[in-house]
């Protein structure tokens, strides 16, 4: 009887052993990251995904304590392509969670199928009116904005200054629709003239002439990535540069200032945070990124550098288990983590409430081009969509 208790109780301590081994090597959470990465976008997804990255290496490849496996796809701005990778993503892949998501037309063709699939979405950029309100969803969460935002502290910044006979230039597509709208919300005075170029176009002469006909004493402009470089080196070559006051949104930011050079000096732009801010969390962040990549990084980089610690908080919640999704939509509300733009809080509809801060393009002490926070017209500011959110 003495040996039979003997070899149970060594059963039982083995088997103890093996299930505690296999929780520590518990298979790891894939988390499917698409953004653009090539083209003349490619900047902005980079940015998002290297800043993504540096919370999952400096934890040693984990986040909330639990190993995860980030799969990375280029959408190339091309929905169909998104479509197709986020198929894979979801039939073949089995992540219960994608991120990244660099513009609002392939936002905007992939929402719907992924959160009906009740798999969790977490957008670090792009921001479509649509998803803000009728068609929010728990299965979604923004640390960015709502496109209007960024905009609509411009529009403040314009009517605080009392600037008249503005013309507003923007990609005709969602974001860009939402950007105009969102101006025009503060800006109560009507626009001379609304220009609407292609979201692909690289060549600006025949707006800059339009423009330039109609004399205006300020253009409003949301020309993200290669098309602001493109349009900013191109008003200064006009020689509008000292001519005319130019306001931007996501146009002159820290992907195209180095580019853009001394034609940016001096342009206004607006959104939700800047390399200057004096918290803790963005100093560290600042200052590890730099010595990292060795550039300054963009509010791209700090919006998926929140995701990434969004995600560690949330996941260390549920200690791992993203398959009890109430709770882990309970964890992702909760936003408990320190952002680099200071205070984060979730609204109803998942975006961000939100300070809106106006910059303006300097060089600074080392001779780069940065960002320098100059206003805060709106503060603790919920989108304009919010109420039409069933959420809670």
């Amino acid at each position: 009887m003495t040996l039979n208790k003997t070899r149970l109780k060594s059963a039982l301590l083995a088997g103890a052993m093996l299930l505690a081994a296999s929780a520590q090597a518990q298979a790891p959470i894939k988390i499917g990251f698409m953004a653009e990465l090539s083209g003349p976008q490619g900047a902005l997804g980079k940015d998002q995904y290297d800043a993504f990255m540096m919370i999952v290496e400096a934890n040693g490849g984990k986040l909330g304590g639990v190993p995860v496996q980030v799969i990375r796809e280029d959408s190339q701005l091309k929905p169909e392509v998104a479509v197709q990778i986020v198929d894979k993503f979801i039939e073949k892949d089995n992540v219960p969670i994608i991120t990244g998501v660099t513009f609002s037309n392939i936002m905007m063709a992939v929402h719907k199928k992924v959160v009906d699939k009740q798999v969790f979405l977490i957008g670090s950029n792009a921001g479509p009116s649509p998803i803000a309100g009728a068609q929010c969803s728990p299965f979604y969460y923004s640390t960015s904005w709502q496109n209007d935002q960024q905009a609509e502290v411009v529009g403040k910044y314009a009517s605080d200054k009392n600037i008249d006979k503005i013309i507003t230039i923007a990609p005709n597509y969602q974001a860009g629709k939402d950007f105009v709208a969102g101006f025009k919300r503060y800006y109560k005075v009507p626009v001379i003239q609304e220009l609407w170029p292609a979201v692909t176009q690289q060549d600006f002469s025949a707006e800059i002439a339009q423009i330039q006909a109609a004399n205006p004493k300020a253009v409003f402009a949301f020309l993200p990535g290669g098309l602001g470089i493109n349009f900013v080196k191109q008003w200064a070559q006009a020689g509008l540069k000292n001519k005319i006051t130019l306001l931007t949104s996501s146009t002159t930011d820290g992907i195209g200032l180095p580019a853009m050079g001394d034609a940016a000096l001096g342009v206004i732009s607006g959104t939700f945070w800047g390399p200057d801010f004096a918290n803790a969390a963005n100093q560290k962040f600042v200052k590890d990124f730099e010595a990292k990549y060795k550039r300054i990084p963009s509010q791209y980089a700090a919006q998926a550098y929140d995701s990434a610690l969004l995600l560690d908080s949330a996941i260390a919640k549920v200690k791992g288990n993203v398959a009890d999704k109430a709770a882990f939509q309970a964890a992702l509300k909760a936003a408990d983590f320190k952002s680099v733009r200071g205070d984060f809080k979730f609204n109803n509809n998942n975006f961000p409430i939100q300070d809106l801060h106006i910059f303006e393009a300097i060089k600074d002490g080392q001779g780069r081009y940065t960002l320098k926070t100059v206003a805060t017209p709106l503060k603790a500011d919920k989108d304009a969509y919010f109420d039409k959110c069933a959420l809670k």
